[in-house]
């Protein structure tokens, strides 16, 4: 069997990068070819993306793969993380800067929505958790802004369709990245117009929806010129970055759960239709679109995001590394306090370690001072939330979840992973950790033919990629300290 080469570009809210995928014989290899950081920028109080610094950070990988590496892929793939869009005038040009999905211009957004719509409908048409960042907020936002580029706009594109787009020329709208939106039906790639109206959103906007799997276009010559690349198609991934980390979970049979875990950790289940009930109204959850048909229910929790902003804070006194900050927390003692993630003061706060300190000071419990302290605050918080959200998803499915699949590069942390096998109770598999960038290029695989369902990619997973278990330990009273996080919640 020959080679086969495949790029992925895999861009997360703080940094992006570029992976060569080789696959042969039913064993996949990555390198990584180029790797670019990502911020927010802000201008005039606004913050928003440099899109076009990160799509010159993908020309670049293209042209490292070519000419440093010796290697002609023969297509690229994008994913992002969600919900973001930018808009498309009548020439084919962007029409302004995209959002950045935690500016505060949404801080009331979803409350002057439901005033129009209230939030049992607007759940039962989209199936999506309520989160003032979704896509349909932002742009309800900008329509009672009255934002200028509204005016001008042809067509609305997420972010990894606007890269598809300036490297081919083909503006389409992906179906994973698409439902992150909360503007397409449950488990359908349709849009839900009725939405778009109540909001006051030009249905002309929703383009045509394709879905994962798909071959765009070419790219442009003049990009083929400018990085060396031969006349290779790009493809429409899984592009929103937790759906092709999802098809990476190495797992078989029933019954087990996911966790993606990055900036953001989403956790739940792949489910064959969408969950659309009370019960999930209630606990506000989202029902994704996945490959092959699968609908993504899971949660959005605030993950890797409140250590990484602790450390950028930290960092301006004494730069630490990620180990270092593992290491303070475990000398520090366990179960003194606790955060909810998702509470919205952590959304965007400035200052985090300020933040965490100011929502234990709210809710009456010990306030963390050292370093050491606020990030075992942190871990201790996330693994019950797992276990939290585990339990709510059991409620809901009326089934067992017996293992836990932890991906991407949040699976680095053993002893992140260790508390919560400890808090759930169950076995957690931890790995791979390039979840992302290995959905992607398993999906450009099944593209081109190489590969022909998810069954044969996640194979392809188990052949390639060593994982490690983690079982419960029963070294602290894990069942005393969650009854005393659900109080806080």
């Amino acid at each position: 069997m020959s080679k086969n080469y495949f790029l992925a570009f895999d861009l997360g809210a703080s940094s992006g990068r570029a992976m060569l995928g080789t696959l042969e014989q039913g064993k996949l290899k990555l390198s990584e070819i180029h790797r670019f950081q990502n911020r927010m920028t802000r201008i005039h109080g606004t913050h928003f993306w440099d899109i076009y610094s990160l799509f010159e950070e993908l020309k670049t990988g293209l042209r490292k793969c070519v000419s440093d590496f010796k290697v002609q892929p023969q297509s690229v793939g994008i994913d992002t993380w969600g919900v973001d869009y930018a808009l498309v005038n009548k020439k084919g040009r962007l029409a302004g800067l995209p959002f950045a999905y935690r500016d505060h211009r949404t801080d009331n957004s979803m409350e002057q929505f439901f005033q129009r719509l209230p939030r049992k409908e607007t759940y039962l048409l989209s199936g999506i958790q309520f989160m003032q960042f979704n896509t349909l907020f932002q742009l309800f936002a900008s329509v009672q802004n009255k934002d200028s580029e509204l005016r001008i706009a042809e067509k609305l594109l997420f972010t990894p369709d606007v890269l598809n787009y300036l490297f081919t020329g083909v503006q389409k709208n992906e179906y994973t990245i698409a439902s992150t939106s909360q503007m397409l039906k449950p488990g359908k790639a349709e849009w839900e117009h009725e939405l778009f109206d109540i909001a006051g959103i030009d249905r002309k906007l929703g383009g045509e929806l394709v879905q994962p799997g798909t071959l765009l276009g070419n790219i442009l010559p003049e990009i083929q010129q400018e990085t060396g690349s031969a006349d290779i198609p790009c493809v429409a991934v899984a592009s929103h970055d937790t759906a092709s980390a999802v098809v990476s979970v190495p797992a078989q049979g029933e019954n087990w759960a996911y966790l993606s875990s990055g900036t953001w950790s989403l956790l739940g289940i792949e489910s064959p239709c969408p969950l659309v009930s009370e019960k999930s109204l209630e606990m506000n959850f989202t029902n994704e679109g996945g490959v092959e048909g699968t609908t993504r229910f899971l949660k959005n929790i605030m993950g890797m995001w409140l250590v990484q902003e602790c450390k950028r804070i930290w960092d301006q006194e004494k730069e630490l590394d990620w180990q270092q900050i593992v290491e303070l927390s475990t000398g520090a003692e366990p179960f003194k306090c606790f955060i909810n993630p998702d509470d919205p003061l952590f959304l965007n706060p400035g200052n985090m370690p300020e933040a965490i300190r100011e929502y234990c000071r709210k809710t009456n419990q010990y306030v963390p001072e050292t370093k050491g302290e606020i990030a075992r605050c942190i871990y201790d918080s996330l693994a019950l939330k797992y276990k939290f959200t585990l339990a709510q998803v059991e409620t809901i499915t009326g089934k067992r979840i017996e293992k836990l699949h932890i991906i991407g590069g949040g699976a680095n942390n053993e002893m992140l992973n260790q508390f919560t096998a400890n808090a759930t109770g169950i076995p957690v598999i931890a790995g791979p950790t390039e979840a992302t960038a290995i959905g992607n290029i398993l999906m450009q695989a099944k593209a081109l033919g190489v590969l022909t369902s998810l069954t044969e990619a996640r194979e392809v997973v188990r052949n390639s990629f060593e994982v490690k278990e983690f079982q419960p330990v029963a070294d602290l009273n894990w069942k005393n300290a969650f009854a005393r996080f659900e109080k806080l919640l």
